[in-house]
């Protein structure tokens, strides 16, 4: 375990070593959970996190050195359905750069961005021609299970380091890739937690389980159901880009379910839940990481209010000086999901490259054997490419904004 500190000491050194011009213990959701209309529980937000000590910044000494034509990049979703996902990280790792290149005049990094539109069918062209230019040396992505699980064989082939911010499910550490890391848990972390979060803090006894068609979303319907065990009230299934659901939900309400598990995105969960609360459900609605984001909250409007998420992703907006820094990049936006995710993965490859690991391979090995805090976890690596030890968080809608509640599944 990682010594923690109150994120005030993070905030004095980020101004010493990062020159950002522009914690304490979690207050535990345990004591004052109460029941709500609907017998929903109402679980009160956090508003620290527990940082490392010490994490390594993008800043490094300031000392760097490296060729002008060194590049990063990033390759994921920056439009399509599911596009702000990505956007979040893209913006953090942007950030990254931005804070490296202004503490280190003598090694500037290039930053790329490729577009795959979050679509496993259209990933391939932008990581062929990613990984044919090579500049690059290391890139954060892709986004999601899907699209990952289409490219990780074009890395592989060029010993090109990539690491992902966000693609939870399991299965992409068993192709036996090298060149493949994951910067959260995966949904056999997040699916348990979630089971454990449903019949514990939110005490419901029947839970309705309806997954989407993504490698992410059967992937994490497969954990959390087992997780579920006899509290499994029922499963339903739908499809990318469905606009009624009003089959599944005669299934819900049917099976007198006190709550439903989503898992899927957000382009379709909103939707969902529309229509469910139009249908007089009163039960707890639950999500996953692939739901939590703002864009949910405007498509559902009133309907998502009291919604809750599960994300093995750490609520960044927590931590003051990077949400500050944050938004100078997204022109006032607070972080979102998987933005301090994509910033520690994108410092994790810069402080290689400030370290002389410049070449494909070298960068590689660096990631390989790499064992330091970062600033929002520690970041050490399997022989498969999972990280050691991740936490999930749980997370809710109140006033129309997501608040984090905790961590989950303890």
């Amino acid at each position: 375990m990682y010594r923690k500190k109150v994120f005030t000491s993070f905030a004095t050194a980020a101004a010493l070593s990062l020159l950002l011009s522009s914690c304490a213990n979690q207050a535990g959701p345990s004591t004052n959970e109460t029941s709500s209309a609907g017998g929903k529980v109402d679980i009160p937000a956090i508003s620290k996190v527990d940082v490392p000590a010490g994490g390594v910044l993008p800043a490094g000494d300031g000392k760097a050195t490296c060729p002008a034509t060194t590049t990063l990049a990033f390759a994921g979703a920056q439009t399509g359905p599911n596009a702000q996902l990505g956007i979040n990280i893209f913006n953090g790792v942007q950030l990254a750069i931005n804070q490296h290149n202004e503490a280190n005049p003598g090694c500037q990094v290039q930053f790329k961005k490729f577009d795959t539109e979050g679509d496993p069918n259209k990933a391939t062209g932008p990581v062929t021609q990613l990984v044919s230019e090579e500049n690059i040396v290391g890139v954060i992505g892709l986004a999601f299970s899907g699209e990952s699980k289409a490219t990780g064989n074009i890395f592989e082939q060029r010993g090109l380091v990539h690491i992902t911010p966000s693609a939870t499910n399991p299965s992409l550490t068993e192709n036996g890739w090298t060149t493949f890391f994951r910067g959260l848990g995966n949904d056999a972390v997040q699916g348990p937690a979630a089971a454990k979060f449903l019949t514990g803090k939110l005490g419901a006894k029947k839970v309705y389980l309806v997954q989407d068609d993504s490698d992410y979303g059967i992937g994490l319907a497969t954990s959390t159901s087992k997780g579920l065990g006899d509290a499994l009230a029922g499963t339903d299934k739908v499809t990318t880009g469905q606009k009624d659901f009003s089959a599944v939900i005669s299934k819900i309400m049917n099976s007198k379910a006190d709550a439903v598990f989503y898992s899927g995105y957000y382009p379709e969960g909103a939707p969902f839940i529309q229509q469910l609360s139009g249908k007089g459900y009163t039960g707890t609605f639950v999500a996953p990481d692939g739901v939590k984001d703002e864009q949910f909250i405007k498509q559902a409007g009133d309907a998502s209010n009291g919604a809750f998420f599960t994300c093995p992703c750490i609520p960044g907006e927590l931590i003051p000086d990077f949400a500050k820094a944050y938004k100078d990049v997204s022109k006032g936006v607070e972080p979102g999901t998987y933005s301090i995710e994509g910033y520690d993965a994108a410092t994790v490859l810069l402080s290689g490259i400030d370290a002389g690991k410049q070449s494909r391979p070298d960068l590689l090995a660096w990631v390989k054997s790499y064992d330091k805090d970062g600033l929002s976890k520690h970041y050490k690596w399997d022989a498969k490419g999972e990280l050691q030890a991740p936490t999930v968080y749980g997370y809710k809608v109140e006033n129309a904004k997501i608040v984090p509640v905790g961590p989950i599944g303890e």
